[in-house]
């Protein structure tokens, strides 16, 4: 994330007002809720672990053991377990 100098940035006033709280300091102004984005969303991240956790509950459902799920996805047997006894959001 790049840094912005708030004089160029903001009003004149607002810049007086925030230098009363926080001068000199580094601040990190959060999306507002409406507009906050999910882990994932951007890059598509989520996405792709979505398909990934649907394939080995399908493959599981096909009786496919949970250590040859574990090799096939380069993933322990304890986090093909979370994958498959995970509830859905």
């Amino acid at each position: 994330m790049p840094y912005v100098n708030a004089d160029t940035l903001l009003p004149p006033e607002l810049v007086a007002e925030l230098q009363k709280y926080a001068a000199g300091e580094l601040l990190y102004v959060p999306r507002p809720p409406e507009a906050h984005r999910p882990w994932g969303w951007k890059s598509g991240s989520r996405a792709r672990l979505t398909a990934r956790n649907t394939e080995i509950q399908a493959l599981k459902a096909q009786g496919i053991t949970i250590d040859a799920l574990a090799e096939k996805y380069c993933l322990s047997a304890d986090a093909i377990r979370k994958v498959l006894y995970r509830r859905s959001g």
